[in-house]
């Protein structure tokens, strides 16, 4: 993996977050921490389309787990 800024979101908690990466080559890299102190998990590459459909999905609420999707 390139020396990129992994970017995380302000709704992590101190035990779990969800990190982003935006690589040079315009895919979008996903990795999960499990605290401050332990090592990243290996990061998942995907397409700027790929990445581009899943947060419009999430914008649109099609993973809300109550059903609140369109």
């Amino acid at each position: 993996m390139p020396d990129v800024t992994w970017l995380r979101s302000s709704f992590c908690s101190q035990d779990s977050c969800v990190e982003v990466a935006h690589l040079p080559d315009g895919r979008v890299a996903v990795r999960h921490r499990l605290g401050p102190m332990a090592a990243p998990g290996p990061p998942q590459v995907y397409t700027r389309a790929e990445w581009d459909a899943f947060t419009a999905g999430v914008r649109a609420g099609e993973f809300d787990p109550t059903g609140g999707g369109t």
